[in-house]
């Protein structure tokens, strides 16, 4: 019988076990620069069979939140490779999520103070997080986006390429493409941030056309065996919504399953929130986009994640539910957490009051077992 802690190999990435850090942005790099906090912060993790790191935007415009790491400029670049080669000491493996939070922003953010940009001129009912002048971090409201013209949209997806082979060059195992949670693509797929009357909007095949445009860039610059990627079907995270999503993300599996991914990446339910989360009128079946998947071909490793504990994640694993488990909340708190999950033993309390910003307080001082009294 498989186990949680058994060995696998995704694509081209040999892991040394399937729990996985799911990416968690904590606005700990200061000018979108990885530093040596954030080095040691994702060493202390390597255990983990793979990590995934905190959302990196591929370009300015794709940034939405204050003091989270990027990965266009140079400096940012080599503070990645201090990460990558601290992780790969102490024997683990990395993967960087790109972001492009589209709409999901705010102009003080935006090249030249300029407006977000989204597939449709639609304001997201969330909020972002800021860095006031006094220097203490809050969050704000989401500024109204413009449309994105359609000649503009090679572009971005030239930005993906290009941030992947920079991503490969600074050490990095293989990419996660975010396609959840209410960002650019996710908002391209979803028709209530998507009211486009061109051949990006309309119908399911139209408004999946960015999604299929960026997963062949970056295969085909760096392998379909270190490319992944990441969606959440019914998340009502920063304001995503659908109607239909079962028929949506339908299509979306079959469509990946052209590519031998790495993995895919799924969030059940309401991400952070509840499991059973739904939208539109039946709860959407999960079994059933795994089966689609697995009947267009697709190969990839099923990874899930949302409120898994040590029960339910080796039950899914061993009953084949899911090849990974993606933990996030405990990785923070926990930075030892497969010790803890085989030994099944105390894990650490979450400070909260730290998730967003500061320092190595709630970052890298949370105690390993061995030196919990």
């Amino acid at each position: 019988m498989t186990s949680l802690f058994d060995p696998i190999t995704v694509g081209d990435i040999q892991l040394r076990n399937r729990i996985v850090m799911a990416p968690l942005t904590r606005n700990r790099s200061p000018g979108a620069v990885p530093n040596t906090l954030n080095a040691a912060y994702y060493e202390q993790r390597a255990s983990a069979g793979l990590i995934i790191t905190e959302g990196t935007p591929i370009t300015q415009q794709g940034q939405g939140y204050a003091d989270v790491p990027g990965l266009y400029t140079p400096e940012a670049l080599a503070g990645w490779k201090q990460v990558t080669e601290g992780v790969h000491r102490a024997g683990g493996k990395i993967v960087v999520q790109m972001w492009h939070v589209g709409r999901v922003s705010h102009d003080s953010l935006q090249p030249n103070g300029g407006k977000p940009v989204a597939p449709s001129a639609v304001t997201a009912r969330s909020k972002t997080y800021l860095i006031n002048a006094d220097g203490s971090g809050g969050f704000a409201e989401t500024s109204e986006p413009r449309a994105l013209e359609r000649n503009e949209l090679a572009g971005i997806v030239e930005d993906y390429r290009r941030a992947a082979r920079a991503a490969i060059d600074a050490g990095f195992d293989g990419i996660e493409i975010h396609a959840a949670n209410g960002y650019l693509i996710d908002q391209f797929l979803r028709g209530g941030s998507n009211k486009r009357t061109d051949d990006y909007g309309g119908s399911i095949e139209n408004r999946a056309r960015f999604l299929f445009e960026v997963v062949d860039a970056i295969v085909a610059e760096i392998g379909a065996g270190r490319t992944a990627i990441r969606i959440s079907p019914v998340t009502p995270a920063n304001d995503a919504f659908d109607a239909n999503p079962q028929p949506l993300f339908t299509h979306v599996v079959e469509g990946l399953a052209r590519h031998d991914l790495a993995y895919v990446h799924i969030i059940e339910g309401a991400t952070g929130g509840a499991r059973d989360h739904q939208q539109g009128d039946t709860p959407f079946d999960y079994t059933a986009l795994r089966a689609a998947y697995a009947a267009a071909g697709g190969k990839a490793a099923w990874m899930v994640n949302n409120g898994y504990n040590r029960e339910l994640a080796i039950e899914a694993v061993e009953d084949g539910k899911a090849d990974l488990v993606a933990f996030g909340k405990l990785f923070i708190s926990n930075p030892d957490l497969v010790e803890r999950l085989k030994n099944d033993t105390v894990m650490n309390a979450p400070d909260v009051g730290t998730f967003y910003g500061g320092g190595a307080k709630g970052y890298t001082d949370y105690p390993a077992l061995e030196n919990v009294a």
